[in-house]
């Protein structure tokens, strides 16, 4: 069975569905024939979205991707459920997985993508709350999702997906409040899978260095302003459909974690035999992009 072929007739949510990461996975599922509730605050975006999701379907069914399952009445614009939230508020966070119950029957994967950036050093830093809110997006948003979602989960022994970093397993000049979250989801979603054994519910990560998603201008400065514009240049990386791409085959698979390319592997080793290099590399890389 392929990883298409274990999405056929699931039931997905993803949040940040309205660009980037969360906007090829919901692309993706759609292809390979899941029902998709695509969260996000902007709705004019998720409906561009829900669009590209039909079209997914449509073309997937054109060429005679198996497995694809029609929906209750045959329509596919019924398998895609725009539900416009601030998961960065936990009562909309609870709201939104019942209304994604209600509107499908039931919960088979939770994705938990949405996210922001910031940039600025620790010392330089003039608003704080920037640190509160890289928080209420990058981890508390994650935590209260998948709280709401768990008891569904664990009926149609599901799978929670979180999008992380290598932020999240080393830290990053200029990036302290958005790898502390990051290290936070990692630590959680740690902890849950090891909660969550012999419940059917796999816990599944992506830990992906720069990716090309056209959203790291609305990451936040020392000021807590939207900065408009990449303060670094990075060199290579992924593509967001890379990555959704690279998420969902481990999600199918049930992978613990998924490191995308040879370099974030290296990085993991020599974080644990060499520490300091690893400081200078990353330091290096952050220098050499301004």
């Amino acid at each position: 069975m392929s990883s298409s072929d274990r999405w056929s007739g699931q039931v997905a949510l993803v949040t940040g569905a309205s660009g980037g990461i969360g906007e090829e996975l919901a692309v993706q599922l759609a292809a390979a024939g899941a029902c998709v509730a695509l969260a996000a605050r902007r709705c004019e975006e998720l409906e561009r979205v829900a669009a590209r999701c039909r079209q997914a379907r449509a073309a997937a069914r054109a060429v005679g991707v198996r497995g694809i399952a029609a929906t209750a009445n045959g329509a596919d614009s019924d398998a895609f459920f725009i539900a416009p939230a601030d998961v960065t508020d936990r009562a909309q966070c609870e709201s939104l997985v019942a209304a994604t119950v209600l509107r499908f029957g039931g919960l088979d994967a939770l994705v938990n993508n949405v996210g922001q950036g910031m940039w600025g050093r620790a010392d330089e830093m003039s608003d704080w709350s920037v640190y509160e809110a890289m928080l209420r997006v990058n981890y508390l948003s994650a935590v209260w999702l998948t709280l709401s979602a768990l008891p569904h989960l664990k009926r149609s022994r599901g799978r929670i997906l979180a999008v992380g970093s290598l932020s999240g397993k080393t830290g990053v000049p200029l990036r302290s409040g958005y790898s502390a979250a990051k290290h936070a989801l990692t630590g959680f979603m740690d902890t849950l899978r090891i909660e969550l054994d012999g419940t059917g519910v796999s816990v599944t990560m992506i830990h992906p260095g720069w990716v090309a998603t056209g959203s790291q201008a609305r990451n936040m400065g020392v000021d807590g302003r939207l900065l408009g514009e990449m303060p670094v240049k990075p060199v290579g990386g992924l593509s967001a459909a890379q990555c959704a791409s690279m998420l969902l085959a481990g999600a199918a698979a049930r992978k613990r974690d998924v490191f995308p390319d040879l370099r974030s592997r290296l990085a993991m080793w020599i974080k644990l035999i060499r520490p300091g290099m690893i400081d200078r590399m990353t330091a290096r890389a952050i220098r050499g992009g301004r």
